[in-house]
Order: C-alpha cells, then sequence, then structure tokens
C-alpha cells in the first residue's frame, strides 16, 4: 500500500492558481521572498478559525484551530483567504485521478490523503523506491507538498505518512516502525487517545507489548482492532473510487503528443492489442474508456459504448473519433499528453456469426454500426426506444430506454404488442402525458361518463363518451388501500377526443374520486 498525505493542500491550491504549478521548485521559491504568510480560514465554533497555513505562517507559531484574530495579532501582515473544502476535494480528486497511472485502486483517504494499492505494479517502475522517487518529483512539480509511505497494510502506509515513519517498511518491519509513533496515528478517535495518555500509553509501542483484556475492556476493542490492522493480523480493505476495468492498454510516450490524430492512432494500436485478449475471453467489448494523461497531471476520460460486443479495432477507433469529434474544444493538450490508456469497463459474450455468402452485413448490423455513431456523437440517451414493461397503469407500462439496451433486451422481428392484445390498440390513445392533470368535471350521475370538465383553465362539453374500463390498482406495489381506476374515452364539441380517468370509487365515503386527464387520440 502506498500512501499519500497533503498536509497543506488548500494553502498548495492557492499557491498554485497564484504562482503556477512549479513554485516549489527551486528556480521558483525564489521568485516572491517577500510574499506574506498564507492562511485559510473558515467559521468554527462562531469564530473565524485557521483551517489550514503554509509554511511560513508555521514558523510565526502559528497552528490550525486558532483563532483568526489571535493570529493577526501574531503576524499582521497576515495573507486569510476564507476556506473551500469543495475546491479542495475537487483537486483531490484531480490528483487521484492523475495516480491512476501507478495503479486503478486507487482511494481517498479522509480530505488530505489517498491510499493506492500498489500490488504487482511496483516493478513498472523499477520498483517501490523508484515509485517513491517518481510520485515525490512529479508531486513537488506540481507544486504540492506530500508525505509518502509505502506498507504492507493501509493502517501502517497512513501512520508513517502522517506522523513521520520510515517510508518504506517491509512487512517484518512493521512492528519496529510502528513503535515509536503516537497512539493517534492507529486512528482512534481523540477522546480515547486522550484516555490512553492519562494511563501512560502515549506511543503505539505502550500497547504493542501490555495485555490486551485489560486495554479491551477500560477502552474498548478499537485499539487493538486498529493495531491489529496495521500490523496485518485483521483484514482492512480499501474502496477504490472507480471500477478496476476488466482489460486494460496503455502507451507511454517518450514525446509528449498534442494533436487528436495522434490520439487515436496510439487507441486503434492499442485496441488491436487488447483484441487478442477478448478472443482468448471470447468476449467483446461493451464500454471503452480512453484516458489521456497530461504533461502537467490533468487526466482526460473519454468514454464510448458500444450496441453489441465489439473487439474489431477500426470500429473502436471510429467510436473514439465521433466522441472526439464532439469534445474537441475541450481537450485541451496544453504541452502534450506523455500516457494514453484504454479500458474495457463492460464486456459480454461475443457471438461469431457466418458472414453473408453475398458479402454483405445484415440489416442489424447496420443499425448497430448506426446507432454506436450517434450515441458516441450525441450520447446514448439521444436515441431512445419504448420497452414494455409489466403493469397495469398506462404510465408505467413502458419505458423510453436508450436503443442500444432496448435492442439488447427486444427482438426486432417481434412486432409490439402482442397479438392478443392488438385489438385493444384502437382503445388506447397515441400521446400520453407525462404525468395526469387533474380536471375537474361536471356528470349527471356520479358513476357516469362527463357531460363537460375543465383543463387549463378551458372549458370542454363533452358530445360523446365511451366507457368506463376499470383498472384494479396494484396491490403489491401501492397497497392495498389503492383505488382503481375507471377510464373513459370522451370527444368534446371541437372534435378533439380525450382519455380520463375517475380515480376512487364513490360507493367508498371515505374519499372522494378524482379526475385526471391522462392522454390524446387522434
Amino acid at each position: 500500500m502506498l500512501s499519500l498525505f497533503f498536509p497543506r493542500l488548500p494553502t498548495d491550491r492557492i499557491a498554485r492558481r497564484r504562482w503556477g504549478l512549479s513554485w516549489r521548485l527551486p528556480p521558483a521559491s525564489t521568485a516572491h521572498p517577500e510574499r506574506a504568510p498564507l492562511v485559510c480560514a473558515g467559521r468554527s465554533t462562531n469564530a473565524m478559525r485557521i483551517t489550514a497555513l503554509d509554511e511560513s505562517a508555521e514558523g510565526f507559531g502559528l497552528r490550525a484551530g486558532q483563532g483568526l484574530a489571535e493570529a493577526r495579532a501574531i503576524c499582521a501582515n497576515l495573507d486569510v483567504v476564507e476556506a473551500d473544502p469543495a475546491a479542495d476535494r475537487a483537486l483531490l480528486d484531480a490528483i487521484a485521478d492523475w495516480c491512476d497511472r501507478y495503479t486503478p485502486l486507487v482511494a481517498l483517504d479522509g480530505d488530505d490523503g489517498l491510499m493506492l494499492d500498489i500490488t504487482g505494479c511496483a516493478h513498472l517502475f523499477g520498483g517501490e523506491e523508484k515509485l517513491i522517487e517518481d510520485v515525490d518529483r512529479r508531486m513537488t512539480a506540481f507544486g504540492l507538498a506530500v508525505r509518502i509511505a509505502v506498507g504492507p497494510t493501509p493502517g501502517l502506509a497512513r501512520a508513517c505518512s502522517r506522523f513521520d515513519g520510515p517510508r518504506r517498511v517491509a512487512p517484518a518491519e512493521a512492528v519496529s516502525a510502528l513503535y515509536p509513533l503516537p497512539i493517534s496515528a492507529l486512528r482512534l478517535d481523540p477522546q480515547t487517545v486522550m484516555n490512553l495518555a492519562r494511563v501512560g500509553l502515549k506511543t503505539i509501542g505502550d500497547i504493542i507489548p501490555a495485555p490486551r483484556p485489560p486495554i479491551t475492556r477500560r477502552f474498548g476493542p478499537e485499539p487493538m482492532l486498529r493495531l491489529d490492522q496495521a500490523l496485518g493480523r485483521e483484514g482492512e480493505p480499501i474502496s477504490p473510487r472507480r471500477h478496476v476495468p476488466i482489460l486494460s492498454a496503455e502507451r507511454r510516450l517518450a514525446d509528449p503528443i498534442m494533436t487528436e490524430d495522434q490520439i487515436l492512432d496510439i487507441a486503434g494500436r492499442l485496441a488491436a492489442g487488447l483484441k487478442t485478449s477478448l478472443e482468448a475471453r471470447g468476449e467483446g467489448g461493451r464500454l471503452f474508456e480512453l484516458l489521456v494523461f497530461r504533461v502537467d497531471g490533468k487526466v482526460f476520460r473519454i468514454e464510448v459504448g458500444a450496441s453489441a460486443p465489439l473487439r474489431d479495432p477500426v470500429r473502436i477507433r471510429a467510436l473514439f473519433q465521433e466522441r472526439l469529434s464532439v469534445i474537441h474544444d475541450d481537450l485541451d493538450a496544453g504541452f502534450g499528453f506523455e500516457l494514453v490508456r484504454l479500458n474495457v469497463l463492460l464486456s459480454e459474450p461475443f457471438e461469431v456469426r457466418q458472414a453473408a455468402l453475398d458479402s454483405q452485413e445484415d440489416g442489424r448490423e447496420d443499425l448497430t454500426r448506426f446507432l454506436d455513431q450517434v450515441a458516441a456523437r450525441l450520447g446514448e440517451r439521444a436515441l431512445r426506444l419504448p420497452v414494455p414493461l409489466a403493469s397495469h397503469w398506462p404510465e408505467k407500462a413502458s419505458i423510453h430506454a436508450p436503443a442500444a439496451d432496448a435492442l439488447k433486451t427486444t427482438d426486432l422481428a417481434v412486432a409490439w404488442p402482442p397479438t392478443s392484445l392488438r385489438p385493444m390498440r384502437a382503445l388506447r390513445p397515441l400521446r400520453l402525458l407525462h404525468r395526469p392533470e387533474e380536471v375537474e368535471v361536471m356528470s349527471v350521475v356520479p358513476d357516469g361518463p362527463p357531460a363537460s370538465f375543465r383543463w387549463r383553465r378551458v372549458q370542454r362539453r363533452v358530445v360523446r363518451a365511451e366507457g368506463p374500463e376499470r383498472l384494479s390498482p396494484e396491490w403489491w406495489v401501492d397497497g392495498e388501500d389503492a383505488p382503481p381506476r375507471d377510464y373513459f374515452r370522451i370527444e368534446d364539441a371541437e372534435g378533439q377526443r380525450f382519455w380520463l380517468y375517475r380515480e376512487g370509487l364513490y360507493e367508498r365515503r371515505t374519499v372522494t374520486p378524482n379526475w385526471f386527464l391522462q392522454g390524446f387520440f387522434a
């Protein structure tokens, strides 16, 4: 596990915006010798208090949680910026995206840290020491203060990175690495840390040889559980931000690339490399993700989907070409891209079909190509098809799903509705409102059809009516007390035809039935 701790993330964010990415490097650090100490402040316990501060402010003896008035009395030229947790979180998310270059298993560790599972990845960078050096060098170039530690467990790596422990700990060195660290390195709540300190247990080395039963009885199971997790005696999984791709291929570039054609050329080569792996699995990709890592740390994620399992590199490249033509203005190359990765996020069994004797593709193949191109350019919801659902209520009887998903669950050769329901087609309107709208109805008899109704401030006189057609409620969904509906097909004096229903029954005196307009006939 590799733990990254950013002790000054808020102030580094502000400094990056003011003085650029390389303000921490030696040439840039001397460019602003007169800059005032920088702190971030926010309201806490009815007072403005320091939430973050830079090295210069620490040199004046300021600390997090200190009142802003007291801090100004100590340092008169203090540079105060309002705290912005949302911006800090956005920066941490961007750093996490960039860390995907090392491993796909990247998890957030609080508001100021990351946890990376580098199992099986360190050798790609020359070993753990080289990996630590690479992360440290690049983070410094980005203007970020970072503390790094690698350990066999998340708890051990986190304790070492946040409390000045060794940067690299082997499994056999776990106990010796934890021994001098404070008890708070075990991620205990402040009250438990205070209670342990009162009885002289201030470091982890104080509780490692101590008898476990007395500590558990007095302070609960958490101290020993955290210790066992740090030492690897108890499992402690991390929660990656993103799903691990099924297959992945990447290309690290010695010379950064700038143009979309270069990106597409590499994407096609990566797709050709993944084709063999997909064939070995007997699968095709349904969802592909192209990641391009910019030199300055910005990461762009481009996703395209396929309506049917796909592993043809030419078609995969064409889908990304369609997508890039839409996001062209958002894909800022800056100083170039140094890493390109292609992931398969979703795959399904690939059905091999016999080619036609006339060398012509069937209509379904042409349709899937068309759907994929439209979805890549305009989004998967640009084309939607109605899919029938099992429901009594008309507004729940179908849903408009993306065309690719609708074709996957239905057969184009089967007409809808089924033969048994076709006589009812004339009884259903061509257009339904998104939600039924309530209307005011006048009727001759309580249970009879409406004589007139008022909808959207317009009074309409009914000249013809058919019904009622009663639909029973779905008691297993809406409950046993849900009222039934009586539907009427009516025509007003102007020749317009409507579909109205009465919700509830007059014989049930507890509730007065209400009338709603749900659709329109041709």
